[in-house]
């Protein structure tokens, strides 16, 4: 098998094993506060948002230590490692404990940081110049396709429940154990590249083939490292960009977890209220699918820049919380298990429902392109430090929104998403316009 032959394998196998264990993790994710309001075990406490926001808490602050983790451990047993913690924190819903349910919600906080990291130094290596943005699309293709199947499966295993039985569940998380388990053991198919660099090496020889000083070399470039990120942090362009990537954080929240909960609340979608959870995460990955494919297309030939797929980002979305206001009772998000029977300023559609779930995931898929494009174009130098804060800002905020989500009103969440969507956007409006006259100094901006 030749080289190129070898790489392009090695990204058709990433991308698989990401889609069969994001199908069960995001599968879960959209299911499991339903499914916790639906136990009558008086022993379990738990709470799927505050899991969440476990989750999320710790993989911003693992951020910091995940590259030294893969370093050690290498990409590949990384991933496997991190699959076994997701599919353990899957398993947990089989037979819920509250206590195993927080603890490996820690654990998994730290596997996605390290999954996260070594994917993206697999995707780097089995990369050159040439190949990195159709590596990148397939991977992405791959990854957001993982919304499609699992919902898919709820959609008809729950068509006509207006309860999600003991059975039902057991029946559901052991088919996604599965899932993520298999997604765990492909990463065994990736071929090791002979001179594959981990987070934290260089092209010496004498380090890789790991002379005396390599672990104190390591440790110095990780301090480096980190002196570098936190330097970063408090330039002009990372916090302007902080904010908008704040409100990635905060919608990624509401369509992952929130959304999912609030059409399964509403007793007037009758019989279907259960299904339709699955329905809607279908048509978020319909949205995400297509948003990232067009922008990741015309990217190249785009003549008027990054500002009008984020403008359009926000349209879509101040659209959606529209709807969504106008469709959902506001004590959705924190309904008990019986539902609720409130009605907002219509009767409940379901069509406009899974309309908005479209509209979340193709807003979702403007900013998250156009985030990615701008912090390679403005630091394809200090590319890890960037990217790091990054994951850590947005980690932050969708931690923080899941917390809230125990307490606050669907209003109240749906007004902080329109403020600090609106000052994202704005300032993501000034990085472009700086990036852009930087461009036409230096570079052919076109091309980016």
């Amino acid at each position: 098998m030749s080289p190129d032959s070898k790489n392009f394998f090695n990204i058709l196998i990433l991308g698989v094993s990401f889609m069969f264990i994001f199908t069960a993790f995001q599968t879960c994710g959209n299911i499991a506060q339903t499914v916790i309001t639906n136990l009558n075990s008086t022993e379990f406490h738990g709470s799927g948002y505050t899991s969440m926001s476990i989750i999320y808490g710790v993989f911003s602050a693992s951020n910091l230590i995940s590259p030294s983790i893969v370093a050690v451990v290498g990409p590949q047993l990384s991933m496997v490692i991190s699959g076994v913690f997701y599919s353990l924190y899957i398993a947990v819903f089989i037979q819920p404990s509250t206590w195993a349910f927080y603890t490996v919600s820690v654990f998994i906080g730290i596997a996605a940081a390290v999954l996260w990291t070594a994917q993206g130094n697999c995707l780097t290596v089995n990369s050159d110049e040439n190949s990195i943005g159709r590596n990148s699309g397939i991977f992405w293709a791959l990854l957001q396709s993982s919304l499609f199947f699992g919902n898919l499966y709820i959609y008809f295993a729950w068509q006509g429940k207006t309860h999600i039985s003991e059975s039902d569940r057991r029946t559901v998380f052991i088919a996604l154990t599965v899932i993520s388990l298999v997604g765990t053991v492909l990463f065994f198919l990736i071929r090791k590249q002979e001179d594959t660099k981990t987070p934290g090496e260089e092209d010496s020889t004498n380090e890789l083939q790991g002379d005396s000083s390599s672990s104190q070399s390591k440790m110095a470039r990780a301090v480096a490292a980190f002196k570098k990120a936190v330097k970063l942090s408090f330039t002009k362009e990372i916090l302007l960009l902080s904010v908008t990537t704040a409100y990635t954080g905060l919608e990624l929240t509401f369509f992952t977890g929130v959304y999912g909960t609030c059409i399964g609340a509403v007793n007037r979608f009758g019989n279907e209220e259960k299904s339709l959870i699955g329905l809607s995460g279908i048509f978020i990955g319909v949205g995400e699918v297509l948003g990232g494919g067009i922008f990741g297309l015309v990217s190249k030939k785009n003549r008027f820049g990054r500002n009008p797929v984020v403008l359009l980002g926000i349209i879509v979305h101040f659209i959606a919380f529209y709807l969504i206001f106008f469709n959902m009772p506001n004590d959705a998000p924190i309904a008990p298990m019986e539902g609720t029977d409130d009605i907002a300023y219509m009767i409940p559609s379901k069509e406009v429902a899974i309309l908005c779930s479209f509209l979340l995931g193709l807003g979702d898929s403007c900013f998250n392109t156009q985030l990615l494009s701008i912090l390679g174009f403005l630091y394809s130098e200090d590319s890890a430090p960037a990217f790091a804060i990054f994951k850590f800002v947005q980690s932050i905020c969708a931690a923080v929104a899941f917390f809230y989500s125990n307490y606050f009103l669907l209003q109240w969440q749906l007004l902080i998403m329109v403020v600090v969507g609106f000052f994202g956007t704005v300032t993501f409006f000034v990085v472009e316009w700086e990036a852009e006259a930087f461009a036409a100094r230096g570079s052919e901006y076109s091309s980016i």
